[in-house]
């Protein structure tokens, strides 16, 4: 069984057959998923799939493009979600510079208060990391990660940052950019983090494996992923899949 670490599945791309797709996960080999909620409003969207779906959790936060509107009262709310049964971590928060939509100082403003809250409510945390690695491992550092755990979602930085965030105990979720030609720095990065570190993701409806490159990703094409790191490991996907998800239970503490 494959364990989809980070999904979105309240995306309006899976509103004609969301249901047909997940009753269709457990006879397709995938065992569990944790849909990420990215804004205020898809929280209220994303929990009651967990509440149909036993093999769903939730992540509650909110992404650094959607910070610029945020509030204190959205924290409390937050909170409230964050004691849901099925609510497993705070995310997905982070930094994005990739475009200028929102300030950096908003955005490192509320990603630093999502991160206390983690703290707060004792979560884990999903982070979103696109071209602000340096701010972001700088506020990560200012935080118990290692007390809380988190993970590196859909990561893209270096071998090299990946060992300067290894004491913090995070994980690192690769997805269907590992399978894409232009890769490299990724496969690089698989290949320098311990298998015990790295945990399966789709970003789903985005960022489709390069077999199925363009359409809308799912979780039914998580074995791309699967078969590109057993081939960057050296070992069987049957291993692959048994420690990412044994890895997975682990950072989101499902038992």
């Amino acid at each position: 069984m494959l364990f989809d670490s980070h999904a979105h599945y309240n995306d309006a791309r899976f509103d004609d057959d969301r249901f047909e797709i997940l009753n269709s996960m457990q006879k397709n080999g995938i065992g569990y998923i944790v849909n990420a909620a990215d804004s205020m409003e898809s929280i209220e969207k994303i929990l009651p799939l967990s509440d149909r779906y036993p093999f769903i959790y939730v992540a509650v936060g909110v992404h650094p493009e959607e910070a610029a509107e945020l509030t204190e009262a959205d924290m409390d709310r937050i909170k409230e979600f964050s004691r849901r049964e099925k609510v497993c971590a705070i995310g997905e928060i982070g930094l994005d510079y990739h475009y200028d939509d929102v300030e950096k100082a908003v955005q490192k403003k509320w990603f630093d208060r999502q991160l206390s809250l983690a703290e707060e409510v004792n979560l884990p945390v999903i982070i979103h990391d696109r071209d602000a690695h340096g701010d972001c491992i700088e506020i990560l550092k200012k935080h118990d990660i290692k007390r809380i755990g988190g993970v590196m979602h859909c990561y893209s930085g270096s071998a090299e940052m990946a060992k300067e965030l290894m004491p913090t105990g995070i994980y690192f979720g690769f997805g269907g950019t590992l399978t894409f030609k232009n890769a490299k720095k990724v496969r690089a990065a698989a290949a320098e983090i311990p298998l015990e570190r790295i945990v399966l993701e789709t970003d789903c409806p985005y960022l489709a494996p390069e077999q199925v490159r363009g359409q809308r990703n799912s979780s039914l094409y998580m074995h791309y992923v699967a078969e590109k790191l057993a081939e960057i490991k050296g070992l069987e996907i049957a291993e692959i899949e048994r420690i990412t998800t044994e890895n997975a239970k682990k950072l989101y503490k499902i038992p």
